[in-house]
């Protein structure tokens, strides 16, 4: 399964993009690529990264094999970094599209994924859409995940399972459980005793242990981006 860190996902989804908005401009530069990450339109959260933190993620990239160096040639005297993650997965340019959206700007609606892939795929309708990520979805290793509806929204939202952070689950755990009602003590007893966990088998109903887990990460990547958000309205850390 590819795990990759906030840096990495940032660069990946930005290659993605600029290959199918400017492919002549395609592969990128180093400076290119560090512009990429750090425009303030279409990114969620907005970053600040120099040259050494970019370059750094571009070797763990290509140590992962989710990247080729480009070295000069053809008249082009620096090197360009081009991703290849269409190809170890392998991905539809659909597909591929949807899930740099989803590195780029986090968990979003259908209605958001179509807007805002529109320069670098084609869908039709929302439907067609829902199919690309139900397929995404529903891999051996999915790489994404529907979200569970939060109070107060209307539509389902949908997160990518290569990243994902897990420094907000503790600070957003113990936000909600404050915030939480204390339960009443009939609940206690009426509340069926847990069973035991078969690690052969699960209940159809609840689909595999893969998929599990697969919302676990979505919900935590979901997490650790309201908190960014939250964080940037207070003026940051």
């Amino acid at each position: 399964m590819i795990s990759l860190d906030p840096v990495e996902a940032r660069l990946i989804g930005a290659l993605v993009e600029k290959q199918m908005t400017t492919p002549q401009q395609y592969p990128l530069t180093l400076n290119a690529l560090v512009a990429a990450c750090n425009q303030t339109s279409s990114r969620n959260p907005v970053v600040s990264y120099d040259d050494r933190t970019v370059e750094s993620a571009l070797t763990r990239l290509k140590e992962k094999r989710l990247l080729r160096f480009v070295f000069p040639s053809h008249g082009r005297s620096v090197t360009r970094y081009r991703q290849v993650l269409e190809e170890v997965l392998p991905l539809e340019r659909r597909q591929l599209a949807l899930l740099a959206v989803l590195l780029l700007r986090g968990p979003q609606t259908l209605g958001e994924l179509r807007s805002r892939t529109e320069r670098m795929a084609e869908f039709a309708s929302l439907d067609e859409v829902d199919d690309e990520l139900d397929d995404l979805a529903s891999r051996e290793e999915p790489l994404v995940a529907r979200l569970p509806r939060e109070p107060g929204r209307k539509e389902t939202r949908y997160a990518q399972l290569l990243a994902a952070d897990t420094g907000a689950v503790a600070v957003a755990s113990t936000e909600a459980y404050a915030a939480a009602p204390a339960p009443r003590p009939e609940a206690y007893a009426a509340a069926p005793a847990p069973r035991p966990v078969d690690a052969g088998h699960h209940d159809a109903g609840h689909g595999s242990l893969a998929s599990q887990v697969a919302v676990l990460r979505a919900e935590v990547a979901a997490l650790r981006r309201d908190l960014d958000e939250v964080v940037a309205r207070l003026g940051g850390r």
